[in-house]
Parts: structure tokens; C-alpha cells; sequence
């Protein structure tokens, strides 16, 4: 079962319908046990850190999607699903999120337009 997280935020049709289209079909949840028993799970996007933590935290998903990611399992984070993956943002403020990925989501240098939506070229400094 591919079960895709609803957390009262994101782009839910889009991505259910882009899995059917694979020819599968999944699960569009906001009950943690569904989480663990998936083969798979999908974070959609759309809507801001602190909200959506937020309402992880009150559906009782953080320590599922944790353990999932922790055993390994496929995991897919869109947009903001993979940004809440690292330490912290500083989207709207510092806010913590679930600390999968070491290190935090830095704000955009001044002068570039924000919001900022496309493709772009990203060069990794340091390790």
C-alpha cells in the first residue's frame, strides 16, 4: 500500500492521481498506524513549515514518519514534505522540524525574488 499523508495541507489530488497512474492505488490518510503498515509513503507539498509540523505534531505523525524514514523504507518528500525532512528552517522564523537530514533550510540572500518557484542549479559548499 503507498499511502500518501494528509496533513489539512497540500497538493492530495495531484499526487494520488499521479500514483493511480502508475497503476496504483493509494491510501490518503491522517491515521498514523495506516503510515506504518504502508510500503510506502509520500509527504505532499504546498503550505509553510510551521503549519505543517504543526499538524503533524497533532496528528501524532512525527515519530511514525521518523521510524519509517529510520527503517529505511521509500520515502518521498514534495516540496515542503522534503523540506520539513531537514533540522530546521528559517521559513518565516526558526522553526524545528523532523531532524531526517542533518542541517537546516537557510532563507534565500537578498535580492532574489521570494517567493521562489522553478529549476535551479544548486552547488553544494563544504560537506
Amino acid at each position: 500500500m503507498i499511502v500518501i499523508i494528509d496533513y489539512g495541507a497540500g497538493n492530495l489530488r495531484s499526487v494520488a492521481n499521479a500514483i493511480m497512474k502508475l497503476g496504483y492505488q493509494p491510501k490518503v490518510t491522517s491515521r498514523p498506524r495506516d503510515l506504518l503498515n504502508a510500503r510506502a509513503v509520500i509527504l505532499p507539498g504546498v503550505g509553510a513549515a510551521a503549519e505543517t509540523m504543526k499538524n503533524l505534531k497533532m496528528l501524532g505523525m512525527v515519530a511514525p514518519i521518523c521510524q519509517f524514514i529510520g527503517e529505511g523504507r521509500p520515502f518521498f518528500g514534495v516540496c515542503i514534505g522534503l523540506q520539513i525532512l531537514f533540522a530546521g528552517t528559517e521559513e518565516g522564523g526558526w522553526h524545528e522540524c523532523l531532524g531526517v537530514i542533518p542541517g537546516q533550510v537557510r532563507k534565500l540572500p537578498a535580492g532574489l525574488k521570494i517567493p521562489h518557484m522553478g529549476w535551479n542549479q544548486v552547488k553544494q559548499v563544504g560537506s
